[in-house]
Order: C-alpha cells, then structure tokens, then sequence
C-alpha cells in the first residue's frame, strides 16, 4: 500500500509511484499531516509513503527534521523526478485571483511572482468545485494537467509553470536496517557531536573525510538535547563503506541515524544553483 500526505500534490504523487516501480495506483491514501504519515507508515506493515524531497543531494528542512523527530524505523529508499504537472487555466479574460493549493505554492510560486500574479492559497484537499468557486467568473486556477475542469482552457502564461524543472519524490518505509547497496547512493545522515563545545563539530566532519566522502549539503538545527543537530547528505560508493563510517562514529560516542539512502550516483537536474557576489 501507497500514501501521501495530505499537503502532496495526489497527481504528482501518483505518477512518481508509476515513474519508480514503487506501485502502479490509481490514488494513493491520504494519511494526513506530515507527522500523521510519517507515523502511520511506521505504525503499519506494508505501508509506504511517496513525499516530496526537494533534491537528493539537498533534503527539504522540514522533511529531514520530521524524520529525525519520528521513528527510528523510518527510512527513505528511493528517488525519482517528476515532470511538473502543473497548469495554469482560466475561461476566457482572468483579471481576478489565482487559485492555488499548498502543493502548487510550493512549486510554482517563484514564477507566479515574476508574472505578476495574485494567488489565493486553498488547502491541498479543496476539491475542484470548491476551488472554481472561489475564482469566480474572472479568476483562475493552478492546478494539476489531468484535474482540469471542463471549461476551463490553458492562459498563454502556462508554458512558464514548466520552467521550474522536475519535481523530486522519494519512498518512505519503515525498515530495521537501511537496505543494502553496492552501488553509489545518496545518504541522509543525521549526527550529534558526543560534546558541544567550540570546535567539537571538527572532529566528527574529520571521520567523514576520512572515510573519504565528501559532503553535498550541512544544516544545524537546536535540539532539545543540546544545542545542535547536525544534517548531512553525501554520496556513498557501497553500503559498506556507510556500515564503517556508522562504526566509526558509534566508537566517537557521537549519536547518529541514517535517514535515507536513495540508489543513484547522478541526480539530474541538480540542485537550483546560485550565482554569489563575494564581498
């Protein structure tokens, strides 16, 4: 059995599950909020969720934090690109609002904001009707391709939703172990420094050199437990070489837990790049 989140695009999640292998759904079970999933999943045997990443290389803040606030079970095993299937479609002259669900927002807002747009934002679980009905006769709405109502046509400005790239899924599971791979994966790594103190993250980022592995993203986040959670994500050339690093870390007394290990050496598209103008 499949889910989704109550905020996920129902299409988008859909067709991820068809693009992966994961399963070939119709729809995938609406298991709530983000902590109501994550919970789920690990609750039921057999039961996966498809949600949204980010990228691969660069996890979503609030799915890695979700992670590590749930079950220890709980691991993401797989990736995949989507094509955006969002459309923007209106009938005839639209001078009003854009209606847009949570999903859409997330997607799309960057190049609503360049068009001038004035979205109105509608939890994921509107339905159609009730989002028609709130644009009125001159409004419109984003919404997915194969969701668009009868009467309602693409406006010249739709083309440009697309732009913004594919959209990165992966599959969460609960599990006792990460699944084993002899081929590059991506890894999500959660750590703790046994002490925190100035300088105490130095010694810790030291074993990931030395299992030479080279980090693609680092964020720290307070913890309740101290002061900092460290997250990371990095190629891995075999589940052996994660295996020792583990080991490694384990004898540091450094606390740690793997959140996701997602097969595949290149993630194509690559994370949105920056263009920095240094002082």
């Amino acid at each position: 059995m499949l889910g989704r989140s109550e905020r996920e695009s129902p299409a988008h999640a859909v067709l991820a599950a068809r693009m992966a292998g994961w399963n070939d759904p119709v729809e995938l079970l609406d298991l709530g909020t983000t902590a109501d999933t994550l919970a789920t999943v690990a609750g039921i045997e057999a039961l996966a969720a498809v949600v949204h990443l980010g990228h691969p290389e660069h996890p979503a803040p609030g799915l890695e934090r979700a992670l590590l606030e749930g079950a220890p079970s709980l691991i993401l095993t797989g990736a995949v690109a989507v094509p955006g299937q969002w459309v923007w479609v209106g009938r005839g002259d639209t001078v009003g609002q854009v209606v847009i669900d949570e999903a859409g927002m997330r997607d799309c807002a960057g190049v609503l904001r360049t068009l001038g747009a004035s979205p109105r934002l509608v939890p994921t679980r509107a339905t159609v009707e009730e989002r028609i009905a709130l644009a009125g006769e001159s409004g419109s709405l984003v919404i997915e391709r194969s969701r668009v109502p009868a009467g309602f046509t693409e406006l010249p400005d739709s083309a440009a939703l697309a732009e913004g790239g594919p959209v990165w899924y992966g599959l969460l599971e609960s599990r006792g172990d990460w699944p084993p791979f002899t081929e590059p994966a991506q890894v999500w790594l959660a750590f703790g420094p046994a002490d925190d103190h100035l300088g105490s993250l130095q010694p810790t980022l030291a074993l990931i050199a030395d299992a030479g592995l080279d980090l693609d993203h680092l964020r720290s986040q307070p913890s309740s437990d101290g002061p900092h959670v460290f997250f990371t994500s990095f190629s891995c050339p075999t589940s052996e070489a994660l295996s020792d690093l583990v080991a490694a870390l384990t004898e540091r007394g450094v606390a740690h837990r793997t959140l996701a290990v997602l097969p595949g050496e290149a993630f194509v598209p690559g994370p949105a790049a920056l263009t920095p103008r240094w002082a």
